[in-house]
């Protein structure tokens, strides 16, 4: 039963992927926007610039774990460590 409620809280496409990014950046503005009356000055600027922040790491992680496999890298550290880096050597 656990295993079936889980499931809905697995992201598997690049929209799911979006709505979620979108979720967080709302939160994070709106969280941005209290520190900012909370702390007047460069700390509420700073503290609302790490919030902003945190959403583009985890928009980025959340974009890059739902692209679709192609095959092509561009880099040797795009191979995930179960692949044979060793062959991948040019």
């Amino acid at each position: 039963m656990l295993r079936r409620i889980g499931r809905l809280f697995v992201i598997k496409t690049r929209l799911e992927a979006m709505v979620v990014i979108y979720a967080l950046a709302l939160g994070a503005i709106e969280r941005g926007a209290h520190y900012r009356e909370t702390y007047p000055g460069i700390g509420g600027w700073l503290l609302s610039a790490a919030c902003t922040g945190a959403v583009f790491l985890a928009g980025a992680k959340l974009m890059e774990l739902t692209r679709k496999d192609n095959g092509e890298r561009r880099r040797r550290t795009d191979f995930t460590p179960s692949q044979d880096l060793a062959n991948s050597a040019n």
